[in-house]
């Protein structure tokens, strides 16, 4: 599948939906839209990428989206696809180190290269060095959700929690994203 930067008609969404639809359900599950997807490489796009976009589309948590939630997830991808682009300054296919620095500062963080070179080597699944489109969007997701949590305890906003360890527990479990 491959995603342009406007939205497309609702008549091309549906043809696409069809096509990735393949046992013909009405639903779009994680296997299928693997399959469908593609990362600029000719390896398969990452399965727990996929599992975290469904999970964040499926209104109805069942593990499939509809013909409505596939428009959103299209549109969500293509945003992200056109950030990623904007972020591989040397148009390599892929996302350094810097490269992940620079957009994580354009998204307000403010990490340490400690940090960043961890994050590199969690979401780099072959080991280059770099990141994929799709572990792009995986890593860029975990990085706001573990965000978002942490927030949830940082009441005066000075980037300091204390907590108990069931509360941290409690925390990463509710996650919707491995850590």
């Amino acid at each position: 599948m491959t995603f342009q930067s406007a939205m497309p008609s609702r008549e091309f969404l549906w043809d696409v939906f069809r096509r990735v639809d393949k046992d013909r359900s009405g639903y779009i599950s994680a296997d299928e839209l693997q399959q469908a997807l593609s990362n600029g490489t000719w390896n398969p796009f990452n399965p727990e990428t996929v599992r975290l976009m469904i999970g964040m589309f499926d209104k109805q948590n069942r593990g499939v989206i509809n013909f409505e939630d596939f428009g959103a997830l299209w549109k969500y991808v293509t945003d992200w696809q056109n950030c990623f682009r904007s972020f591989d300054g040397d148009n390599s296919g892929n996302i350094d180190k810097m490269e992940l620095k620079n957009a994580l500062t354009a998204f307000g963080y403010r990490l340490s290269d400690e940090v960043v070179n961890i994050m590199v080597q969690k979401f780099d699944r072959f080991g280059r060095g770099t990141i994929l489109f799709d572990d792009f969007i995986q890593c860029c997701v975990t990085l706001y959700t573990l965000t978002s949590a942490f927030r949830h305890y940082d009441t005066d906003q000075d980037g300091v929690i204390t907590i108990h360890y069931e509360q941290f527990l409690k925390m990463v479990f509710g996650l919707k994203v491995k850590v």
